[in-house]
Protein backbone atom coordinates (compact mmCIF):
# COMPACT_ATOMS: atom_id res chain seq x y z
CA UNK A 1 0.00 0.00 0.00
CA UNK A 2 1.74 3.42 -1.24
CA UNK A 3 -1.21 5.53 -0.47
CA UNK A 4 -0.72 7.83 1.87
CA UNK A 5 -3.32 9.08 4.89
CA UNK A 6 -4.15 12.24 6.61
CA UNK A 7 -4.78 10.59 9.63
CA UNK A 8 -4.99 6.93 10.54
CA UNK A 9 -7.53 5.80 13.44
CA UNK A 10 -6.64 2.80 15.66
CA UNK A 11 -10.16 1.34 16.57
CA UNK A 12 -13.77 1.95 15.39
CA UNK A 13 -15.30 2.31 18.66
CA UNK A 14 -17.23 5.15 19.07
CA UNK A 15 -14.44 7.91 19.99
CA UNK A 16 -12.63 6.69 16.60
CA UNK A 17 -15.69 6.17 14.27
CA UNK A 18 -16.80 9.72 15.50
CA UNK A 19 -13.47 11.31 14.37
CA UNK A 20 -12.78 9.70 11.62
CA UNK A 21 -17.05 10.66 10.18
CA UNK A 22 -15.55 14.08 11.20
CA UNK A 23 -12.17 14.00 9.69
CA UNK A 24 -13.99 13.04 6.32
CA UNK A 25 -16.48 15.74 6.43
CA UNK A 26 -13.07 17.98 6.93
CA UNK A 27 -12.11 16.79 3.51
CA UNK A 28 -8.98 14.80 5.28
CA UNK A 29 -8.09 11.09 3.99
CA UNK A 30 -8.72 8.83 6.73
CA UNK A 31 -7.93 4.88 7.01
CA UNK A 32 -9.43 2.90 10.53
CA UNK A 33 -7.23 0.28 11.86
CA UNK A 34 -9.47 -2.03 13.37
CA UNK A 35 -8.14 -5.20 15.72
CA UNK A 36 -11.05 -6.95 15.79
CA UNK A 37 -13.18 -8.60 12.93
CA UNK A 38 -16.27 -6.01 13.35
CA UNK A 39 -16.90 -2.33 13.87
CA UNK A 40 -17.73 -0.81 16.58
CA UNK A 41 -16.46 -1.46 19.58
CA UNK A 42 -18.16 -2.33 22.97
CA UNK A 43 -21.16 -1.22 21.01
CA UNK A 44 -21.53 -4.00 18.58
CA UNK A 45 -24.63 -5.33 18.39
CA UNK A 46 -24.98 -8.67 16.58
CA UNK A 47 -28.50 -9.31 14.68
CA UNK A 48 -29.51 -12.93 15.45
CA UNK A 49 -32.76 -14.04 14.21
CA UNK A 50 -34.14 -10.31 14.16
CA UNK A 51 -33.32 -9.59 18.20
CA UNK A 52 -30.34 -7.58 18.48
CA UNK A 53 -28.02 -8.73 20.89
CA UNK A 54 -25.55 -6.50 22.92
CA UNK A 55 -22.45 -8.61 22.39
CA UNK A 56 -20.59 -6.47 24.88
CA UNK A 57 -23.10 -5.99 27.03
CA UNK A 58 -25.70 -3.07 27.63
CA UNK A 59 -25.39 -0.44 25.90
CA UNK A 60 -28.50 2.33 26.87
CA UNK A 61 -28.64 5.68 25.62
CA UNK A 62 -28.87 8.43 27.92
CA UNK A 63 -28.24 12.71 28.05
CA UNK A 64 -29.38 15.80 28.81
CA UNK A 65 -27.87 17.70 26.45
CA UNK A 66 -30.43 17.76 23.12
CA UNK A 67 -27.31 18.60 20.48
CA UNK A 68 -25.84 14.90 21.72
CA UNK A 69 -29.19 13.79 21.15
CA UNK A 70 -29.63 15.05 17.98
CA UNK A 71 -25.82 14.29 16.84
CA UNK A 72 -26.37 10.81 17.21
CA UNK A 73 -29.80 10.74 16.08
CA UNK A 74 -28.61 11.39 12.43
CA UNK A 75 -27.32 7.93 12.31
CA UNK A 76 -30.18 6.06 13.81
CA UNK A 77 -34.26 6.16 14.69
CA UNK A 78 -34.28 5.85 18.43
CA UNK A 79 -36.92 3.99 20.72
CA UNK A 80 -37.78 5.62 24.31
CA UNK A 81 -36.46 2.54 26.11
CA UNK A 82 -35.58 3.01 29.85
CA UNK A 83 -33.15 1.03 31.71
CA UNK A 84 -35.65 -0.33 34.95
CA UNK A 85 -32.94 -2.94 36.13
CA UNK A 86 -33.90 -5.22 38.77
CA UNK A 87 -32.28 -6.74 41.75
CA UNK A 88 -31.99 -10.63 42.41
CA UNK A 89 -31.16 -11.31 45.95
CA UNK A 90 -31.29 -14.74 47.01
CA UNK A 91 -34.29 -15.27 45.16
CA UNK A 92 -36.03 -11.55 46.45
CA UNK A 93 -36.63 -9.01 43.72
CA UNK A 94 -35.62 -5.14 44.71
CA UNK A 95 -36.01 -2.19 42.42
CA UNK A 96 -32.67 -0.62 40.99
CA UNK A 97 -32.10 2.39 41.14
CA UNK A 98 -32.74 2.21 44.84
CA UNK A 99 -35.87 3.94 45.59
CA UNK A 100 -38.97 3.79 47.94
CA UNK A 101 -39.68 0.63 45.97
CA UNK A 102 -36.83 -0.85 47.02
CA UNK A 103 -36.69 1.02 51.21
CA UNK A 104 -40.64 -0.38 51.13
CA UNK A 105 -39.16 -3.65 50.36
CA UNK A 106 -36.87 -4.15 52.63
CA UNK A 107 -38.26 -1.86 55.60
CA UNK A 108 -41.72 -1.80 55.32
CA UNK A 109 -41.90 2.05 54.67
CA UNK A 110 -44.26 3.71 52.66
CA UNK A 111 -42.80 7.68 53.15
CA UNK A 112 -39.60 9.50 52.03
CA UNK A 113 -39.33 10.45 55.69
CA UNK A 114 -39.13 6.92 57.31
CA UNK A 115 -36.41 6.00 54.95
CA UNK A 116 -34.31 8.79 55.01
CA UNK A 117 -34.47 8.46 59.24
CA UNK A 118 -33.54 4.34 58.66
CA UNK A 119 -30.70 5.59 56.52
CA UNK A 120 -29.61 8.32 58.79
CA UNK A 121 -29.52 5.78 61.77
CA UNK A 122 -27.55 3.53 59.49
CA UNK A 123 -24.81 6.20 57.95
CA UNK A 124 -21.35 5.55 58.50
CA UNK A 125 -19.85 8.19 60.29
CA UNK A 126 -16.71 9.26 59.76
CA UNK A 127 -14.32 10.55 56.74
CA UNK A 128 -15.10 8.10 53.90
CA UNK A 129 -11.75 6.22 52.46
CA UNK A 130 -13.56 3.32 50.29
CA UNK A 131 -16.54 2.09 48.44
CA UNK A 132 -18.46 0.42 52.02
CA UNK A 133 -18.14 3.59 53.79
CA UNK A 134 -19.62 5.58 50.49
CA UNK A 135 -21.98 3.23 50.03
CA UNK A 136 -22.98 3.08 53.81
CA UNK A 137 -23.44 6.43 53.96
CA UNK A 138 -25.50 6.71 50.60
CA UNK A 139 -28.23 3.80 51.60
CA UNK A 140 -27.82 2.34 55.13
CA UNK A 141 -26.47 -0.99 56.24
CA UNK A 142 -29.07 -3.20 54.81
CA UNK A 143 -28.99 -1.94 51.25
CA UNK A 144 -25.54 -2.54 51.13
CA UNK A 145 -25.21 -5.56 52.46
CA UNK A 146 -28.38 -6.94 50.06
CA UNK A 147 -27.35 -5.44 47.16
CA UNK A 148 -24.47 -3.92 46.84
CA UNK A 149 -21.42 -5.89 48.91
CA UNK A 150 -21.83 -8.84 47.28
CA UNK A 151 -22.92 -8.09 43.38
CA UNK A 152 -19.75 -5.20 43.98
CA UNK A 153 -16.82 -7.80 45.25
CA UNK A 154 -17.63 -9.55 42.13
CA UNK A 155 -17.92 -7.19 39.68
CA UNK A 156 -14.48 -5.77 40.72
CA UNK A 157 -12.68 -8.63 42.16
CA UNK A 158 -11.81 -7.00 45.16
CA UNK A 159 -13.36 -5.85 48.86
CA UNK A 160 -15.06 -3.04 48.84
CA UNK A 161 -12.98 -1.63 51.07
CA UNK A 162 -9.91 -2.28 48.86
CA UNK A 163 -12.88 0.08 46.11
CA UNK A 164 -12.35 3.48 45.85
CA UNK A 165 -15.85 5.89 47.04
CA UNK A 166 -16.18 6.85 43.36
CA UNK A 167 -16.95 4.13 42.06
CA UNK A 168 -20.50 3.99 43.74
CA UNK A 169 -21.62 7.49 43.26
CA UNK A 170 -22.45 6.54 39.63
CA UNK A 171 -25.45 5.18 41.31
CA UNK A 172 -28.36 6.79 42.00
CA UNK A 173 -30.61 7.08 45.06
CA UNK A 174 -33.99 8.52 45.07
CA UNK A 175 -36.42 8.96 47.28
CA UNK A 176 -39.77 8.59 45.51
CA UNK A 177 -41.00 5.62 43.26
CA UNK A 178 -39.32 5.85 40.11
CA UNK A 179 -37.78 3.02 38.51
CA UNK A 180 -35.61 4.77 35.68
CA UNK A 181 -32.50 4.00 36.33
CA UNK A 182 -30.92 7.22 34.90
CA UNK A 183 -32.20 11.09 35.41
CA UNK A 184 -30.97 12.40 31.66
CA UNK A 185 -33.85 13.88 29.60
CA UNK A 186 -32.99 12.02 26.15
CA UNK A 187 -32.69 8.17 26.49
CA UNK A 188 -33.21 5.22 24.31
CA UNK A 189 -31.16 2.71 22.23
CA UNK A 190 -31.60 3.10 18.27
CA UNK A 191 -34.08 0.79 16.13
CA UNK A 192 -32.28 -2.05 14.78
CA UNK A 193 -29.31 -1.87 17.07
CA UNK A 194 -25.65 -0.09 16.89
CA UNK A 195 -24.12 -1.78 14.49
CA UNK A 196 -26.20 0.71 11.97
CA UNK A 197 -24.38 4.11 12.90
CA UNK A 198 -21.08 2.75 13.09
CA UNK A 199 -21.22 1.59 9.38
CA UNK A 200 -22.77 4.85 8.91
CA UNK A 201 -20.17 6.91 10.52
CA UNK A 202 -17.62 4.82 8.63
CA UNK A 203 -19.27 4.77 4.87
CA UNK A 204 -16.52 5.60 2.40
CA UNK A 205 -14.07 5.17 4.44
CA UNK A 206 -11.39 2.37 4.03
CA UNK A 207 -11.32 -0.10 6.96
CA UNK A 208 -9.12 -2.41 7.70
CA UNK A 209 -10.54 -5.70 10.18
CA UNK A 210 -8.69 -8.21 11.98
CA UNK A 211 -5.65 -5.20 11.63
CA UNK A 212 -3.38 -5.29 14.72
CA UNK A 213 -1.70 -2.18 14.18
CA UNK A 214 0.97 -1.65 17.14
CA UNK A 215 2.05 -5.29 15.66
CA UNK A 216 3.62 -3.00 12.36
CA UNK A 217 3.45 0.13 14.20
CA UNK A 218 6.53 1.48 12.36
CA UNK A 219 4.85 0.27 9.00
CA UNK A 220 1.35 2.59 9.45
CA UNK A 221 3.50 5.35 11.21
CA UNK A 222 5.17 5.63 7.95
CA UNK A 223 1.61 5.96 5.79
CA UNK A 224 -0.19 8.43 8.36
CA UNK A 225 0.30 12.39 8.63
CA UNK A 226 -1.27 12.43 12.48
CA UNK A 227 -2.46 9.04 14.44
CA UNK A 228 -5.33 9.08 16.34
CA UNK A 229 -5.16 6.51 18.82
CA UNK A 230 -7.63 4.77 21.20
CA UNK A 231 -6.41 1.29 22.72
CA UNK A 232 -4.65 0.12 25.41
CA UNK A 233 -2.32 3.57 26.07
CA UNK A 234 -0.47 1.44 28.13
CA UNK A 235 0.02 -1.11 25.75
CA UNK A 236 1.34 1.89 22.83
CA UNK A 237 4.07 2.27 25.17
CA UNK A 238 5.17 -1.37 25.75
CA UNK A 239 4.21 -1.63 29.42
CA UNK A 240 7.58 0.13 30.06
CA UNK A 241 6.04 1.81 33.41
CA UNK A 242 3.89 -1.40 33.84
CA UNK A 243 0.21 -2.49 33.44
CA UNK A 244 -2.55 -0.39 34.01
CA UNK A 245 -5.46 -2.42 35.51
CA UNK A 246 -8.68 -3.35 34.65
CA UNK A 247 -11.25 -5.90 35.27
CA UNK A 248 -12.20 -7.67 32.26
CA UNK A 249 -15.86 -9.55 31.22
CA UNK A 250 -17.26 -12.34 29.87
CA UNK A 251 -20.77 -14.27 28.75
CA UNK A 252 -22.68 -17.59 28.28
CA UNK A 253 -25.61 -17.24 25.72
CA UNK A 254 -28.92 -19.26 25.51
CA UNK A 255 -30.71 -19.32 22.27
CA UNK A 256 -33.81 -19.80 23.38
CA UNK A 257 -36.36 -20.67 20.14
CA UNK A 258 -39.42 -21.64 21.86
CA UNK A 259 -39.27 -19.33 24.89
CA UNK A 260 -40.61 -15.63 23.93
CA UNK A 261 -40.00 -13.71 27.24
CA UNK A 262 -37.36 -15.14 30.14
CA UNK A 263 -37.36 -13.04 32.85
CA UNK A 264 -39.66 -10.60 31.47
CA UNK A 265 -37.06 -7.42 31.80
CA UNK A 266 -33.66 -6.42 29.90
CA UNK A 267 -31.08 -6.54 32.93
CA UNK A 268 -31.73 -8.35 35.84
CA UNK A 269 -28.73 -8.09 38.50
CA UNK A 270 -27.73 -11.12 40.97
CA UNK A 271 -26.20 -9.16 43.98
CA UNK A 272 -25.36 -12.25 46.32
CA UNK A 273 -22.38 -13.23 46.66
CA UNK A 274 -22.54 -16.64 46.00
CA UNK A 275 -23.92 -16.78 42.56
CA UNK A 276 -20.98 -16.65 39.94
CA UNK A 277 -22.60 -14.38 37.36
CA UNK A 278 -23.70 -10.62 38.05
CA UNK A 279 -26.60 -10.30 35.65
CA UNK A 280 -28.73 -11.51 32.98
CA UNK A 281 -29.52 -9.79 30.31
CA UNK A 282 -32.61 -10.74 27.35
CA UNK A 283 -31.63 -8.37 24.62
CA UNK A 284 -35.09 -8.72 22.71
CA UNK A 285 -36.58 -5.63 25.66
CA UNK A 286 -33.68 -3.54 24.18
CA UNK A 287 -35.80 -3.01 20.83
CA UNK A 288 -38.71 -5.43 21.17
CA UNK A 289 -40.80 -5.79 18.01
CA UNK A 290 -42.71 -9.40 18.69
CA UNK A 291 -39.34 -11.22 17.64
CA UNK A 292 -40.53 -14.94 17.98
CA UNK A 293 -38.13 -16.19 21.06
CA UNK A 294 -35.48 -14.73 22.87
CA UNK A 295 -31.53 -14.24 23.70
CA UNK A 296 -30.56 -14.36 26.94
CA UNK A 297 -26.35 -13.75 28.09
CA UNK A 298 -24.89 -14.54 31.77
CA UNK A 299 -22.77 -12.02 32.21
CA UNK A 300 -19.33 -13.13 34.42
CA UNK A 301 -16.81 -10.54 35.97
CA UNK A 302 -13.48 -12.01 34.94
CA UNK A 303 -9.69 -10.90 36.12
CA UNK A 304 -8.02 -9.24 33.24
CA UNK A 305 -4.61 -10.35 32.03
CA UNK A 306 -2.92 -9.42 28.30
CA UNK A 307 -4.47 -10.73 25.30
CA UNK A 308 -8.75 -10.02 27.16
CA UNK A 309 -10.80 -7.23 26.47
CA UNK A 310 -10.31 -4.57 29.09
CA UNK A 311 -13.80 -3.19 30.29
CA UNK A 312 -13.49 -1.00 33.41
CA UNK A 313 -10.37 0.36 34.33
CA UNK A 314 -9.70 0.16 38.24
CA UNK A 315 -8.97 3.81 38.92
CA UNK A 316 -7.44 3.59 42.33
CA UNK A 317 -4.42 5.67 43.67
CA UNK A 318 -1.85 3.65 42.58
CA UNK A 319 -3.14 2.81 39.11
CA UNK A 320 -4.36 6.69 38.59
CA UNK A 321 -0.47 7.35 39.08
CA UNK A 322 0.42 4.82 36.87
CA UNK A 323 -1.61 6.22 34.02
CA UNK A 324 0.00 9.73 35.04
CA UNK A 325 3.12 8.22 33.99
CA UNK A 326 1.96 7.37 30.35
CA UNK A 327 0.01 10.31 30.39
CA UNK A 328 2.87 12.51 30.50
CA UNK A 329 4.85 10.04 27.70
CA UNK A 330 2.06 10.59 25.68
CA UNK A 331 2.01 14.70 25.40
CA UNK A 332 5.71 14.24 24.14
CA UNK A 333 4.62 12.68 20.72
CA UNK A 334 3.41 15.04 18.09
CA UNK A 335 1.82 13.36 15.66
CA UNK A 336 -0.63 11.04 17.59
CA UNK A 337 -3.16 11.52 19.31
CA UNK A 338 -4.74 9.79 22.47
CA UNK A 339 -8.32 9.84 23.06
CA UNK A 340 -11.18 7.37 24.20
CA UNK A 341 -11.83 4.79 27.46
CA UNK A 342 -8.92 2.97 26.97
CA UNK A 343 -6.17 5.61 25.90
CA UNK A 344 -7.58 7.58 28.70
CA UNK A 345 -7.82 4.95 31.00
CA UNK A 346 -11.08 6.51 32.12
CA UNK A 347 -14.54 5.34 32.33
CA UNK A 348 -16.64 7.09 29.62
CA UNK A 349 -20.63 6.91 28.76
CA UNK A 350 -21.74 7.45 25.28
CA UNK A 351 -22.94 10.56 25.37
CA UNK A 352 -19.24 11.57 26.98
CA UNK A 353 -17.37 10.08 24.09
CA UNK A 354 -18.82 12.00 21.48
CA UNK A 355 -18.63 15.01 23.06
CA UNK A 356 -14.58 14.36 23.87
CA UNK A 357 -14.08 12.90 20.22
CA UNK A 358 -16.39 16.43 18.26
CA UNK A 359 -13.91 18.30 20.69
CA UNK A 360 -10.39 16.21 19.84
CA UNK A 361 -11.75 16.51 16.14
CA UNK A 362 -12.20 20.34 16.42
CA UNK A 363 -8.60 21.21 18.22
CA UNK A 364 -6.59 18.63 15.95
CA UNK A 365 -8.09 20.65 12.83
CA UNK A 366 -7.27 23.89 14.51
CA UNK A 367 -3.62 23.33 15.49
CA UNK A 368 -2.82 21.61 11.26
CA UNK A 369 -4.24 25.23 10.07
Amino acid sequence: MSAKYDYIIVGSGLFGAICAYELKRAGKSVLVLEKRTHVGGNCYTENKRNIHVHRYGPHIFHTNEKWIWDYINQFAEFNDFKNTPIANYKGELHSLPFNMWTFNKIWGVTSPKEAMEIIESQKFQGKITNLKEQAISLVGRDVYEMLIEGYTEKQWGKKCTELPPSIIKRIPVRFNWDNNYFNDKYQGIPIGGYTQIFNKLLDGINVYLDCDYLSEKEYWDEKAGHIIYTGPIDEYFEYKYGDLEYRSLYWRDSDMYHDDNFQGNAIVNYTDATTPFTRTIEHKHFDNQNQKGTIVSWEYPDNYVRGKIPYYPINDDKNNELYKKYKTESLGLKNVTFGGRLAEYKYYDMHQIIASALKKVKDILENSK
